[in-house]
């Protein structure tokens, strides 16, 4: 990485969770006015996302500016070669630099400030702080330097909101004390992001707000299927997070020099909670592809940890299943519902089987050789039973509407081939959700009937943001791009041009300028 051309502060802020949708709607009726005049005077793009496909891919992928085979994140819990169930992530997962990484090499002053599902750099020389505020920890709350997060904590006190995804699990927050909290938590980003902003100079700064995504989860109207109600009382608690979050963004903005270039991101938004992830091990059972320790084949061996396990999963009634996990901490709660999920699978007759989700349908193929108790062989094997999965799911229909339940099946070596493609499932369903799901069937299959666990109204979208504002970026403006695309603009905003592999994505010319082209390749 190398500079040339002229070049500018960059601040992105990044909004986690936060809806275009809403956003513009709410802009247009004079309910988020600092957003509204960011967008006057700058350019608005739509940005399709890796969130089409696996939702929680959407912040490693701005983060680095390549697509999840490569970078290799998608979710708190992934396949690993090498181990047969899902694993907790690990701070070394990511197979390709950020943005801000590089942006530091090339040495440009850095803050970073809890942008959700990233860690800290080996030899950053910036200043960030990780999982302080976000919504779902991937890591331990970690700074760079370390007494930056001990500065920050004398001087404003801890996060306020108290709740995190894996702590809370599929429990409910009260809706009332959960918006109160929020907004709090919304003020205290606002006050501690404006310290970190004056304390230092910066040439980027990515600053992340989490409380729109608890915010889009449980402040969800129930009875919403879109945001054409957003006018409606029903909205109201979702619409004031997105209110002091506009506040926020007016106070943040109020003392940057008009030389900064400033742009709002989002990789994915808000939509209604209606999927099927939770039937998909029953699916694959009644296809065939997950055998069971108690269907009545076998030998002794069975009869083992894991079935016992099964067994006392059998025993358990659902309801007091969820009141035990509930009451268990995070880590063990998980444990123990990774073990409890295969207790009773047969691993020698298993094709495959289900991962971790709470949104899209997520299979891995065991496969011989990356899985330690894989039978499918590598190659043409694997690849026509991807297919053959694929062709068995698109049958499904929702018994509810008799329309299909699924609306699309992803083959991973297709849509995210990479380096790292082994650390995501190997098939990945999307689902119709018009209506909600509570049954599947199809001739194959029968009828599988289940409600979901997952008490959240609300779940992530499939498309993203980027309103951005700045000396080259005409006002008023209009357009598309990626998500992909964004670590490539920002750092040619600052300067700077990668080397032809490390992004997929290519900067934004509607937000660079003409003036941009100057920028010196890296070598």
């Amino acid at each position: 990485m190398s500079g040339g051309g002229a070049a500018w502060p960059v601040l992105v802020i990044a909004l986690d969770m936060g809806d275009g949708h809403l956003i513009g709607h709410w802009a247009a009726q004079g309910q988020l006015p600092h957003l509204a005049a960011l967008r006057a005077r700058g350019t608005w793009l739509d940005l399709e996302s890796t969130a089409a496909i696996l939702h929680t891919s959407a912040w490693p992928t701005f983060a680095t500016g390549s697509s999840p085979g490569r970078h290799g994140v998608y979710y708190p819990y992934q396949p690993r070669p090498g181990y047969q169930q899902a694993q907790f992530i690990a701070s070394d997962q990511y197979g390709t630099p950020t943005f801000w990484a590089l942006a530091d090499e090339a040495r440009r002053r850095c803050l970073v400030y809890d942008v959700p599902e990233t860690f800290p750099d080996p030899g950053f020389g910036g200043r960030a702080i990780f999982d302080w505020g976000t919504w779902a920890h991937y890591g331990e709350r970690a700074a760079q330097p370390p007494a930056l997060l001990a500065e920050l904590k004398s001087r404003f006190g801890d996060y306020p909101l108290g709740l995190e995804a894996k702590r809370l699990g599929l429990g409910r927050p009260d809706r009332a004390d959960l918006e109160r909290r929020l907004i709090k938590s919304v003020a205290y980003k606002q006050d501690t992001a404006a310290w970190l902003l004056g304390a230092a100079s910066w040439d980027l700064a990515v600053i992340g707000f989490g409380e729109l995504h608890p915010a889009g989860h449980y402040l969800w109207p129930a009875n919403a299927e879109g945001t054409e109600q957003a006018n409606g009382t029903a909205f109201e608690p979702l619409r004031k997070v997105y209110a002091a979050i506009d506040r926020a963004i007016g106070a943040i903005l109020e003392g940057l020099s008009d030389d900064v270039a400033v742009a709002v991101v989002s990789g994915d938004g808000v939509r209604a909670n209606h999927c099927g992830w939770h039937m998909m091990p029953e699916v694959l059972k009644r296809l065939g592809h997950v055998r069971a320790t108690s269907d009545g084949s076998g030998d002794r061996e069975r009869v083992s940890r894991g079935s016992l396990l099964g067994r006392i999963k059998q025993m358990v009634p659902p309801g007091t299943r969820r009141l035990i996990a509930d009451n268990l901490p995070w880590w063990l709660r998980d444990k123990l519902g990774a073990q409890l999920q295969s207790a009773d699978i047969e691993w020698a007759r298993t094709r495959a089987f289900t991962l971790p989700t709470d949104l899209e349908g997520c299979i891995r193929i065991n496969l011989k050789g990356r899985e330690p108790q894989g039978i499918v062989e590598p190659g043409s094997a694997q690849f026509e039973l991807c297919e053959q999965i694929r062709d068995e799911l698109v049958e499904l229909t929702n018994p509810a509407t008799g329309a299909a339940a699924v609306r699309q099946v992803y083959l991973r070596h297709k849509v995210f081939p990479g380096e790292l493609g082994d650390h995501l499932p190997d098939i990945i369903v999307t689902w119709n959700d018009e209506a909600p799901i509570s049954g599947l069937t199809s001739p194959r299959v029968g009828l599988v009937e289940e409600v979901s666990p997952d008490p959240r109204t609300g779940t992530h979208s499939t498309r993203g943001f980027l309103l951005a504002a700045g000396p080259t970026v005409a006002a008023g403006g209009r357009g598309q791009g990626h998500l992909l695309d964004v670590a490539p603009t920002v750092l040619q905003l600052l300067g700077l041009e990668p080397g032809r592999n490390t992004f997929e994505g290519r900067p934004l010319r509607a937000l660079t300028g003409g003036e941009r082209s100057t920028a010196v390749p890296a070598h």
